[in-house]
Order: C-alpha cells, then structure tokens, then sequence
C-alpha cells in the first residue's frame, strides 16, 4: 500500500480527531438538558464545533499538499486511495465517538455545571479541567456503552426525515474539500476555480445544518428543560443522529467521485 504515507496517516488521525470531537458535540445538548443549564450547555457546544472548524481549516493545506506530491504518471488511482483514506478514519472517528458518548454525557454534564458556577469563564474552566484532581475524577467516569444504555430505544420515535438529511449533510461535509481537491485532477486548467468551491460546498452544508437539523434537537433538548419533552427521547434521537452521521461518513465514499465530476463541471460556467 505504497499510497499510505506518514503524510497521509497523520491526515488521517487529525481527521479522526475532528470527527470524533464532533460525533460528541452530541454529548453536550444531553448534558445540559440533564443538568437544565441548556443555554452553559450550548456555549460548550459552540466551543467544540469551533475547535473541530479550525482543526478541518488546519489540514486542509496538508491534504491538498497530497496533490502537489502525486506521481506525474498516473496521478488519479493515487491520490483517491488516499483520500478514501482519509475518508475512512472520519468514519472511525465517529465510531470512536459512539463508543465514548456516554462517558463525555457524565463528563460534559460536571463540566456545564462547573462552567455556570464559574460565571461562564471558558479559561477558568479549561484551568480546573486540566488540573490532576480533575483528570483523575475524570478517569472513573470512563465507561463502555452498555446494553442498558439503548433501553427504550425505538425505530417508530426515529424521525426518519431527519436522519437522512442529516446522513445527506455529513455526506457532504466530509467529502466536500476532498472532492474538489480531485476535481483539480480532474480539470487543471480550472484548478484555482475548483479549490476554492470547496468552501461553497461546505458553506452550503453548514446551512442546511443549521436550518433543518439544529433547530429540532435544541427544539427538542428545551422541551426536556421545560417538563414539556421526555429525555429519553432526546437521548433516542440523539443516538439516531450519530448513527446517520456514521452513514454519511460511509456516503461520502460513494458520492466522493461523483461529486468531484460536478464540482468539474460546474466550474466551467464560472471561469
């Protein structure tokens, strides 16, 4: 497998950190509607999706680096076994944060009632979380997933609308810079037009997060807050929605040529 490089394993793992820290941003709304801070829980939340943006904005340079380093002969095979690489550790990644969500809900949920005690001090809290005592409370809070944990768990309360825009928009997202990234491949003569759509593409990604996902979870997480909702079932489409976020992961592996083949074609009308 002479296309896995050291370059490529290390993308790989920032892209599995990413995904993971992103998988449990879940974790945060559960924690603050277990604890009724949902409005500290929400300002957690923002932390982690800006922390995983900036990392994806940091590897970006790194991945399109892969390009600039393919073989003259023959470029194409190449570099899509390594982006489909890449694109299997987003789909480990959000394994891993299956895996751990139960254990960050109970540490999220210490961390949200710390971060109101605090007066909303982020630096105040990262300085306790950091400490020793902490780290080692911490550690006893670490455990697997249990049966138990999916008790009451039922597909007739899957909104099934939303789990495949949510599948459809995590597909996107992940393949959205690694598409166009191929596509300059694809087209070199375009290759400046292409590159830079891929912030198009994710912009568009984000949108339709923010206005057919988001709001239907916050929706659902102040319900529980208000005695209106039930948590289980906020923690029932919660785990719905990490699993469509899974699928999309393995999505992104069929739609990653064709939606390079797109962004090709599409950039013929620009230039």
């Amino acid at each position: 497998m002479e296309f896995v490089t050291v370059k490529v394993l290390y993308i790989a793992l920032f892209i599995l950190v990413i995904h993971t820290i992103e998988t449990l941003a879940y974790a945060v709304r559960l924690s603050g509607a277990r604890v009724g801070l949902i409005a500290s829980a929400l300002s957690l939340f923002n932390l982690m999706v800006i922390v995983s943006r900036m990392a994806n904005m940091m590897q970006q340079p790194f991945t399109g680096s892969l390009i600039d380093t393919a073989p003259s002969a023959n470029p194409l095979p190449f570099v899509e076994s390594q982006y489909r690489a890449i694109l299997g550790a987003s789909t480990v990644g959000t394994i891993i944060g299956m895996i751990l969500l139960p254990t960050f809900v109970a540490l999220f949920s210490r961390s949200i009632i710390r971060l109101s005690e605090k007066g909303g001090s982020i630096p105040s809290l990262f300085r306790m979380m950091f400490s020793i005592e902490y780290i080692k409370r911490g550690l006893h809070q670490i455990h697997l997933p249990k049966r138990s944990y999916l008790k009451g768990f039922s597909l007739e309360q899957i909104p099934k609308r939303l789990f495949f825009i949510n599948m459809l928009v995590t597909s996107i997202y992940t393949v959205g810079v690694l598409s166009a990234l191929y596509a300059a491949l694809l087209v070199p003569e375009r290759a400046s037009t292409v590159i830079m759509a891929s912030g198009l593409i994710n912009g568009i990604a984000t949108i339709l997060l923010v206005v057919f996902v988001d709001p239907k979870i916050s929706v659902m997480a102040d319900d529980v807050i208000n005695k209106k909702g039930d948590y289980r079932k906020l923690k029932n489409v919660s785990l719905m929605m990490i699993t469509s976020r899974l699928f999309g992961t393995l999505l992104a592996q069929l739609v990653f040529i064709p939606g390079a083949k797109y962004i090709a074609w599409f950039t013929k009308f620009i230039v």
